[in-house]
């Protein structure tokens, strides 16, 4: 293997274990001795390929994000952009639910590094307060505050998941076969699609 792949394949094996690691511990609980263990890697090469802890996880979501954070709409059909939009973020959410996870996590906490996050994701949050704007200036959307139903769009897609905490509320239902992963995934857009446009009284 080429020194410039084999520093590439350290890199990803890095990453992965941070992104384990900061989804289950956080980033405050989780030391850089444990994220080189969990990569099988040596100590010394979390410095020399990132500098320190703190640009391990900026770099996890550089190197994850996905290519639809980017994405500019034409808005000629805000009902199309927002179903395109929350299909995108529910997949990328079931794709790489670690990195959901410390999202939340960082959110929640009002970590000192959103800030340099915001740079990474909020572009995509502008994209979906365009959407809204011109769906409600078209008469396709009706709400009352752009700000607040961009929280609640952002709070579903980012927070609501299906999770085995609440597993015991549903104990007594009975289902004759599981869905397949295919089949969950399809569900999950497809709820959580018409869930947010419900709320928007969308007008298709």
């Amino acid at each position: 293997m080429k020194p410039e792949a084999q520093g590439k394949d350290v890199k990803l094996k890095i990453l992965n274990a941070a992104k384990k690691l900061f989804a289950k511990k956080g980033f405050e609980g989780t030391t850089v001795r444990q994220i080189c263990d969990e990569a099988g890697v040596a100590l010394a090469l979390v410095s020399y390929h990132f500098g320190g802890k703190e640009n391990v996880f900026y770099a996890l979501f550089e190197t994850f994000a996905p290519a639809f954070l980017v994405t500019e709409y034409d808005l000629e059909d805000p009902v199309q952009d927002l179903q395109a939009f929350v299909r995108e973020f529910a997949l990328f959410r079931l794709a790489e639910p670690e990195l959901i996870n410390i999202l939340q996590q960082e959110v929640m906490m009002e970590s000192p590094r959103l800030e340099k996050l915001q740079s990474i994701i909020h572009k995509l949050w502008r994209q979906l307060r365009f959407i809204l704007e011109a769906g409600k200036a078209k008469g396709r959307f009706e709400f009352d505050s752009t700000r607040h139903t961009v929280h609640f769009i952002v709070g579903t897609l980012i927070f609501s998941r299906s999770s085995p905490f609440l597993d015991p509320v549903f104990q007594d239902e009975h289902e004759s076969s599981r869905p397949t992963a295919a089949e969950i995934e399809k569900m999950i857009v497809e709820l959580t699609t018409k869930f947010i446009l419900n709320g928007i009284k969308s007008k298709i």
